[in-house]
């Protein structure tokens, strides 16, 4: 082979590599600003906890497979409805019950993500798969578990405990699939319009 055809194929050679290896960076910067994107403050826990982005984002991309294995469903008119009146009743018993509507809130989450088919035997699984599906409620789903267990140990402050309560609030109706904002002082509909109410409000 003559010496400038050799150049050309070595030349060629080098360009299929350096378009080959800049594909597989842009694709790799691609998929970490989707990550990024959807996971939002989840994200930066996984980064905080690894202290390496590329095993945070293999982590948050674990989360996606095996959340795609699960038979997860809608729920029936029928089930949408026995919740919802769930949600209600736990509201309604916030003002001579917080400690009990926090824990109610719990296992109305835990009861709702049962029958829709996730598993939900551990705390921390139930809050990864919430983040694939639902990632702007997962903060305050862990912020309300917080509350929820600190109430096994011991008093907690009633302001906390209304925190908690619509902190909840936010993943029931994501789970309910009513599609709001999930915004944590955004009025539950199956409440009239309600925020979870105070005891004085609740005398007036």
């Amino acid at each position: 082979m003559e010496p400038t055809a050799i150049v050309l194929v070595v030349v060629i050679v080098l360009l299929v590599v350096g378009l080959a290896v800049a594909g597989l960076l842009l694709a790799r910067k691609r998929r970490s600003e989707r990550l990024q994107e959807h996971y939002g403050p989840e994200y930066d826990r996984e980064l905080a906890e690894t202290g390496d982005p590329r095993e945070a984002e293999a982590r948050l991309r674990e989360r996606e497979q095996r959340h795609d294995e699960l038979d997860v469903r809608e729920l029936e008119p029928a089930e949408r409805e026995r919740f919802s009146a769930s949600w209600a009743q736990v509201q309604r018993d916030f003002v001579d019950d917080p400690v009990g509507a926090v824990r109610s809130a719990d296992a109305l989450v835990v009861d709702i993500m049962r029958t829709r088919g996730y598993p939900v035997d551990d705390a921390e699984r139930r809050a990864e798969d919430v983040s694939v599906a639902h990632p702007g409620v997962v903060q305050q789903y862990r912020e309300a578990r917080a509350v929820r267990e600190a109430t096994e140990r011991g008093p907690v402050d009633t302001e906390q405990q209304r925190h908690a309560v619509t902190s909840y609030r936010a993943l029931v109706e994501a789970l309910l699939g009513q599609h709001g904002s999930g915004h944590p002082e955004q009025a539950d509909p199956h409440s009239n319009g309600r925020h979870v109410p105070t005891r004085e409000e609740h005398s007036r």
